[in-house]
């Protein structure tokens, strides 16, 4: 597929084709959406927890008698239906994680990598040359390939005065090409990756370094 390719100062430069996979139909969809899902649930911490009525401190003695006070009977003042009672039915500790197939999950990462080239958000640059390393200068640099929009930033590694450049700006997810998931490339209006990022990506979808 072609895609945009930028110089170091952020000029364009014109369009070059890269091997990314290429989905003519929906296949891979449905992948996509359980990878996402599974995603999004493993992160939960899965850590509420409440009180039943038979864990909550006190409550032991019978508000007052069975009969002849004209109230309703009461065994507990710990019940459901008073306040500062127990909880029915109420969440506990739990783990939401799900298992996605490592076939599922490459299908999932290959559809993602092509929406993204499809509909023309993923562009490449040459190379992340930001000097002086200052956030402003970085600023300056993507806002010449992306002006508008979040924006995922993808190197094959980042050195520190890089990363340390343009990690404060709010604007921009940097990730490396061996580790950025399949929700990061999703998310951000704009993916920016360099040429050995590209290449990473490419290796990825062809079942290379996970």
């Amino acid at each position: 597929m072609k895609l945009k390719v930028f110089k170091n100062d952020g000029s364009e430069s014109g369009e070059s084709d890269f091997d990314i996979p290429v989905f003519e139909d929906g296949k891979g969809l449905q992948a996509l959406k359980e990878v996402v899902v599974a995603q999004a649930a493993n992160n939960r911490q899965g850590s509420a927890n409440t009180k039943t009525r038979g864990e909550v401190r006190g409550g032991g003695k019978k508000p007052w008698r069975q009969k002849g006070t004209g109230r309703a009977r009461a065994g507990s003042t710990r019940s459901p239906i008073w306040v500062g009672g127990g909880v029915v039915f109420g969440p506990k500790p739990r783990d939401y994680s799900k298992k996605i197939n490592k076939k599922v999950r490459q299908l999932a990462f290959n559809r993602a990598l092509f929406e993204r080239a499809n509909d023309g958000s993923l562009v490449v640059i040459d190379a992340l040359d930001i000097a002086p390393a200052k956030t402003k200068v970085a600023d300056e640099l993507i806002s010449k390939v992306a002006p508008k929009g979040s924006v995922l930033l993808i190197d094959a590694t980042y050195s520190e005065t890089t990363f340390r450049s343009i990690h404060n700006i709010a604007r921009i997810l940097p990730e490396e090409a061996t580790t950025v998931s399949i929700s990061d490339l999703l998310q951000c209006d704009n993916v920016i990756a360099t040429r050995t990022a590209i290449e990473g990506l490419i290796a990825r979808s062809k079942g290379g370094s996970k």
